[in-house]
Order: C-alpha cells, then sequence, then structure tokens
C-alpha cells in the first residue's frame, strides 16, 4: 500500500487528517478503518490519493471489474469539469499498487542525458494547468452493426478535467532529446495480465514535444486517482485514450517505431472504409490518433416528460483537435434542425456545453436528436464508419422522450 511505511514512523496522526480520510472513504472499507486508528503521520497528498483510491465505483457502470473499465452514466455528464469521483476508468491490464517512496521516472534512449527522476524532481519543473477531454477510443463500441468484440461501451467513456503537471517537451529537453529521437515511448507499472501484452504506447516526435503534451501528477486540483493513474500519466490533448499511459514509469525516446502488440496491431483504423463485418489486416490500417466530431445528449436521459413544460436539452460536444464550430438539434427525426446555445466554458481540446430548450407543441414520442459541427467541415454523420475494432463511433446522438 501506499502508506504502509508511514505506519512504522512515530509521529502522531493530524485530526485534519483522520477527518479526511472519513469524509472521502466511504464507511466499510478496512483501509479507512487502518488510517483513521493509526497513530502515526500521513501526508496529505498520500492521504489524499488512498482515499481516491479506496473509493468503489458504485456511481458508475461496471464493464469489468479486472482489469477496471468503469463507464459514467451520461446523466452524471452535467457539469463543464467531470469530478474524479464519476470519471470513467479504462484499464488494459490490472490496476498496480504504487509506493511514491520507490517510485521514479526513467528516461532513456536517444537522449544525450539519460535521468530517473522522482516525483519531487518533477514537482519542482514550471508547471501547466489545462482543462481537456478524455475519451477513449472505444466510446459507443456497444452501438456497431454488426457488433465488435470488445467492452461494450456506450456514450460514458469519456469526461473533461483540469490536468495539471509538466510539459513533456521540458522534460525531454532536460534529457537532451536527440535528431534521431523520432518516436517516444510510454510504459507504466500496470500489473502483468495473463499473456496480455505489456501496455506500451508511442508518440511521434512531433505530438510529444508539443507544447500542450503534457505528464499530469494532478487531476480537478487533487493527486491522481489510482484508477485514473497515479502517481502519473501521460495526457495527450486531442488524441483518444489509449496514448494516455497511466502510471508512468520509463520513457525511451527510439529511432524507430516500437514493435508490440499495441501500436503494431491495436488501435488501429482501416485506410479505406471496409464492408461491415469485413476482416481488416492490420498492414491495411493506420494508428488512430486526433478524435472525431461528436456530441452527446445528457439530459433529459430516456423517459417521459409532461406536456406544457419547457424541456431544457443540453449535452456535450467536442472536436480533438478541433473546434466545435455548432451543434443543431433535432426534435422531428432529422427533417427540420434548429441551433443550439453552446456554453461560455471553452478552452482548447475541451468539450462544449450545449442547451436547446424544446416545448413540444403536441403530445406523442419523439426522437430528439444532436449533430455537431467543428471549424474543419466535419460534421457528425448519421452512420460512422464500420470498422472491427469498434472505434470512433460518433454518429448523430438521439435520445427517445414521451410527451404525456
Amino acid at each position: 500500500m501506499l502508506v504502509r511505511r508511514w505506519f512504522m514512523r512515530g509521529a502522531k496522526t493530524s485530526e485534519a487528517s483522520a477527518n479526511l480520510v472519513r469524509r472521502r472513504l466511504l464507511g466499510g472499507s478496512w483501509k479507512a478503518g487502518v488510517l483513521v486508528a493509526c497513530s502515526r503521520v500521513i501526508p496529505e497528498e498520500w492521504v489524499t490519493a488512498l482515499a481516491q483510491e479506496a473509493g468503489p465505483p458504485e456511481r458508475r457502470i461496471i464493464r469489468s471489474m479486472r482489469p477496471q473499465d468503469w463507464e459514467t452514466p451520461v446523466a452524471l455528464l452535467n457539469s463543464w469539469i467531470t469530478p474524479a469521483d464519476v470519471f470513467y476508468v479504462r484499464s488494459h491490464l490490472y490496476t498496480p499498487t504504487v509506493d511514491l517512496e520507490t517510485w521514479t521516472l526513467t528516461i532513456a534512449g536517444e537522449v544525450d542525458r539519460p535521468v530517473t527522476l522522482r516525483m519531487t524532481d518533477l514537482r519542482q519543473m514550471p508547471q501547466v494547468t489545462m482543462p481537456v477531454t478524455l475519451e477513449c477510443a472505444g466510446n459507443g463500441r456497444a452501438f456497431f452493426d454488426p457488433p465488435v468484440a470488445g467492452t461494450q461501451w456506450q456514450r460514458g467513456a469519456v469526461g473533461t478535467a483540469r490536468w495539471t503537471g509538466i510539459r513533456l517537451s521540458d522534460l525531454l529537453k532536460r534529457a537532451g532529446l536527440k535528431p534521431s529521437g523520432r518516436y517516444v515511448w510510454f510504459d507504466g507499472a500496470d500489473t502483468p495480465m495473463g499473456n496480455v501484452p505489456d501496455f506500451v504506447r508511442q508518440l511521434p516526435r512531433v505530438k510529444a514535444v508539443h507544447p500542450d503534451t503534457l505528464l499530469a501528477f494532478q487531476m480537478n486540483g487533487q493527486p491522481l486517482p489510482i484508477t485514473n493513474g497515479f502517481p502519473l500519466r501521460v495526457i495527450v490533448p486531442g488524441w483518444e485514450g489509449a496514448y494516455w499511459v497511466k502510471w508512468l514509469t520509463h520513457i525511451q525516446v527510439s529511432d524507430h517505431e516500437q514493435d508490440g502488440f499495441w501500436v503494431q496491431t491495436a488501435y488501429r483504423y482501416p485506410r479505406i472504409r471496409v464492408s461491415p463485418g469485413a476482416a481488416v489486416d492490420p498492414k491495411d490500417t493506420d494508428p488512430l490518433t486526433g478524435l472525431g466530431v461528436k456530441s452527446i445528449i445528457t439530459m433529459p436521459t430516456t423517459g417521459a416528460v409532461r406536456f406544457g413544460q419547457s424541456v431544457d436539452v443540453s449535452g456535450f460536444a467536442w472536436a480533438g483537435e478541433a473546434t466545435i464550430a455548432r451543434v443543431d438539434i433535432s426534435v422531428d427525426g432529422g427533417s427540420t434542425w434548429s441551433a443550439a446555445t453552446l456554453g461560455s466554458d471553452r478552452a482548447p481540446y475541451a468539450w462544449r456545453q450545449f442547451r436547446f430548450a424544446w416545448n413540444p407543441t403536441e403530445r406523442g414520442s419523439f426522437v430528439v436528436f444532436s449533430r455537431a459541427a467543428d471549424d474543419r467541415g466535419r460534421v457528425q454523420p448519421v452512420v460512422p464508419r464500420w470498422n472491427p475494432s469498434g472505434y470512433l463511433w460518433n454518429a448523430i446522438d438521439r435520445v427517445q422522450i414521451d410527451v404525456q
């Protein structure tokens, strides 16, 4: 455990630390009981991280417990910044146990000065905070027809947080990035899972040295929850979530591409349109990079509303590295469209909230659509391109509302 060694040091626990644990850990957790009863000092950052680690996924949809894949119910996506305790979780291997006393980050390979750093070293570097939307490439996989294998995410494998950390480019500069360093590989402390290959991902040099690519140690002003990468994860704004490696321990700069499964086979997309249900050879694919243009309706959820009352149709739209230009709403099955109002909260790489006041003029069953467009001219399609891995679902979103 993170704090096991602190239990063996002779200072007294502050009442503030004990109260924090009581508040943050839900009743019944053995971890909470041990911490509150213990008469030792625990650093505030570690108390917070442990509290976040121990909290159950009770408000999220459990797609898998081992590895941890938890989806956010869309009704809980009701604020521009998504709280950490409802943020979706995607894990490819088992969640590790991380001890900050022994944790280090190593940078090696095509650099002049290979280095090994501790968290205190990273925190002394210039820090950056950015709101960025994170979406799993498989978000929406459950809607493809014919069905595809993999975690059957629906609409909630997405969220926006304020990420605080350091620029990856600053770290690469400190290590002396060589001209021969064309790719940057990332490896974390994930615990092995049977015969599943180690989860190693890479970025091309141009994205790795972009000033907006970060190594984050905070999420929404608090240490990263263990499920979301404590103590350090990669932040790749605008790109799909598999690049955002969690529990980061090793960076390797290379003159060639990484040859593992997660780079050469997984997270790739057909170069040309393929027939639904067709098999695709990995050599006929390219790596996924940026997210598409997309919107989801988060309120109202499918159900009934009373006739004579205004219905607030709201949700979020995002477009990866592009900017949302507009969101249109249809309440008549797509025959006519009206512009929604975009929220005032905005930032590069972050979603925009939209709202539309709908006043039904008759009773009956209605399908409400949302359709986003970005500043690059991309528009949400009626049907997205089918692919054998079920990536990048971004069809026009819809909810069915019964006006009674």
